[in-house]
């Protein structure tokens, strides 16, 4: 498994790197709130990441939008949300606007919902992913993890904001 998992590496890079992508314009285009042209941004640049996977022998993803396209939407529209309540805030720096924008336990469960969603999301994208034979058995420990690991994120992150 760990030969499989370091040969995935400049996947997952290329996967984080479309995903910061994706959330950059989201926030950026909060204040707009125009949720159809960041969907259709976000078709853009998978649109780009699946060119750029063909190049790599492991994996082939043909992206099924019917499936994914409903839970974005769904992480899109309270990721709009939350940017723009965020930004609004008078005040500057990411801590005081935060708190400034929500109490603690309202925004414990807004960034627990936005991980689920993107969990979820990543998941059915997962289910478009054909690997390498070998490659396989790992579909199901990435998405237990990413479920796993939503939950304490939205910890942590609540706690360094609140404490």
């Amino acid at each position: 498994m760990r030969v499989a998992a370091s040969a995935l590496e400049p996947i997952l890079a290329l996967n984080v790197e479309k995903e910061v992508r994706k959330d950059a314009l989201a926030i950026r285009s909060s204040s707009k709130g125009d949720l159809p042209q960041l969907l259709r941004q976000a078709r853009q640049i998978d649109e780009e990441f699946v060119a750029r996977l063909e190049r790599l022998p492991l994996v082939r993803l043909e992206i099924r939008y019917e499936k994914i396209e409903p839970i974005r939407t769904r992480r899109m529209e309270r990721l709009l949300e939350a940017a723009a309540r965020i930004l609004q805030a008078p005040w500057p720096g990411l801590r005081p606007a935060v708190r400034a924008s929500y109490g603690e336990a309202q925004f414990a469960i807004m960034l627990r919902e936005h991980l689920q969603l993107y969990a979820a999301e990543v998941d059915a994208l997962n289910a478009c992913v054909r690997f390498a034979l070998l490659m396989a058995p790992l579909r199901e420990r990435v998405r237990r993890n990413m479920e796993a690991q939503a939950n304490a994120l939205a910890h942590d992150v609540t706690r360094l904001l609140y404490d």
